[in-house]
């Protein structure tokens, strides 16, 4: 059955078309994949985002990261801060499987380039996380390398979003919240080009909640779900092919702020929201040793377009989270309630 999203509610955001799906995966190549552990004690998983069909690691991809908070334990940030590019898929998972989820990341690279038939010395895998400890027995650890290679093997053009993989124990505004994604096209000197959103959503307060203008959130804080800080953390990936650069990549990340702050977010004390985005354009080989490549670049003064773009994304992706996510019962009887048991918009 397919699942409900934010438009099938008639809640439109911003006025630019979607891609065919609405989601991070109508940017041509790049798959998303999860795997979800759900039994009483754990409600965890891992997710992750494949740039291209090519290896990573000889097709870097031109990639940027903005802390927009920094409580928060991404691993890979400081050489991608760097060098400016990505070498491996990405994987979200929970706060304490950050270092088993980045040991599975460095196997599956060692072989993929092996299989390719160079060796692998160093290698740089970006592992973000959210804590959600309030519905999964964390300090068991329940990810590591298996879930992680079936994630990568499950990584498809269309995926779940709501309690899935890494969203599996996420809570968002008080509600359920996990996964969620959406993506805009955007013409060009007559070409179309994509940009696309996933976010991991794990913030928020319930009387902040705005939904399209509407807030909404004052209307359910009594239930006993709600937080009373914002806390959590929110990580948003944006991938595009049009030929951008890290330095305008970081610029363009920076703008899934303003899709949190449109749902009510003032991105709290204790909330990590980490933005990190790429280019599938312009990737280049790593093993060439040639001094000089040839770029597509595109103009500065024309960024309005991408910057719109991903805070319509960003928005939207956190909506789709929302409308997908189901009630869920964790492993302390904690219960946290989907937005649609609660609240449904009039149409």
């Amino acid at each position: 059955m397919a699942q409900l999203r934010a438009r099938d509610y008639h809640l439109t955001v911003g006025d630019l078309p979607t891609g065919l799906r609405n989601k991070l995966t109508d940017v041509p190549g790049v798959t998303v994949g999860h795997c979800t552990i759900d039994t009483p004690e754990h409600k965890t998983g891992v997710t992750v985002i494949l740039p291209g069909p090519e290896n990573p690691f000889t097709h870097k991809c031109p990639a940027a990261a903005v802390v927009f908070n920094g409580f928060g334990k991404t691993a890979g940030l400081m050489q991608l801060e760097e060098l400016g590019t990505l070498e491996t898929p990405i994987a979200l998972t929970n706060t304490l499987n950050v270092g088993l989820v980045h040991d599975a990341l460095v196997e599956y690279m060692i072989n993929r380039c092996e299989s390719d038939g160079f060796p692998l010395y160093s290698v740089n895998p970006i592992v973000s996380e959210c804590n959600d400890a309030g519905l999964n027995h964390i300090q068991k650890r329940a990810v590591g390398r298996e879930e992680v290679f079936r994630a990568l093997s499950a990584a498809s053009p269309d995926f779940e979003e709501g309690n899935i993989g890494a969203g599996n124990g996420m809570v968002c505004h008080g509600l359920k919240g996990g996964i969620g994604s959406s993506s805009r096209l955007l013409e060009v000197d007559g070409q179309t080009y994509t940009l696309g959103a996933l976010v991991l959503a794990n913030h928020g307060r319930m009387a902040d909640l705005t939904i399209c203008g509407n807030p909404i959130g004052s209307q359910l804080e009594q239930n006993k779900a709600a937080k009373e800080s914002d806390v959590g953390s929110c990580i948003v990936i944006l991938a595009t092919d049009l030929p951008l650069d890290s330095r305008q990549l970081k610029r363009i990340a920076l703008r899934a702020s303003v899709g949190l702050a449109r749902l009510g977010s003032f991105v709290g004390q204790g909330s990590g929201e980490v933005f990190l985005a790429f280019s599938t354009a312009n990737s280049f080989n790593g093993q060439n040793k040639k001094a000089v490549r040839q770029i597509s670049a595109f103009h500065e003064d024309l960024l309005d377009l991408p910057f719109r773009a991903a805070a319509e994304c960003t928005e939207e992706a956190l909506l789709n989270c929302l409308f997908t996510a189901k009630t869920c019962t964790g492993w302390n009887g904690k219960t946290v309630y989907a937005l649609t048991d609660l609240w449904k918009p009039e149409y």
